[in-house]
């Protein structure tokens, strides 16, 4: 039987996803970008305790999410060294592909405003809150490779 993070990133390989997260036949995912998939579990207050997550990329804001969420062990193709760091002092388990400094925006020109967002945050639900006045921020000023659905996953 396959375990549950090896069926998470099959899923993501093969579904063309951005993140899946599951729990034997509980399975969600999503094509969205961003940390907003991650957000609006985590307000629909959705129980992922004990799930395993595949995610395309992970920066310090969506760790701060799948910490919140209750996830045991996560997969990143691409992760921020901020990112990893959290997961480990949580003992999430990780599995990643590649391992950066930090996640750009989408356009390249600089770093992802949630990573930002969140850089000086080391507490769970401090960084929800910075989260969600980001991306209120940038609902209200989306400017190109900036939005809510663009960033921490420009590898697409």
């Amino acid at each position: 039987m396959k375990s549950d993070l090896e069926k998470a990133k099959a899923l993501l390989r093969n579904g063309k996803y951005t993140c899946v997260i599951c729990s034997g036949d509980n399975i969600y995912t999503s094509t969205e970008r961003g940390v907003k998939p991650l957000l609006a579990w985590t307000d629909s207050k959705t129980d992922m305790k004990g799930f395993s997550a595949a995610d395309k990329v992970i920066g310090k804001a969506a760790a701060f999410l799948y910490v919140i969420l209750g996830v045991d062990s996560v997969y990143a193709d691409i992760i921020s060294e901020p990112a990893k760091a959290i997961f480990e002092e949580k003992g999430i388990a990780l599995e990643y592909g590649l391992l950066v400094q930090a996640i750009k925006n989408r356009s390249g020109t600089g770093f992802c405003p949630m990573e930002t967002a969140v850089k000086s945050i080391f507490e769970p639900s401090a960084a929800l809150e910075a989260i969600r006045k980001k991306a209120a921020e940038l609902a209200e000023n989306p400017s190109p490779g900036n939005s809510l659905s663009d960033t921490s996953r420009n590898n697409q």
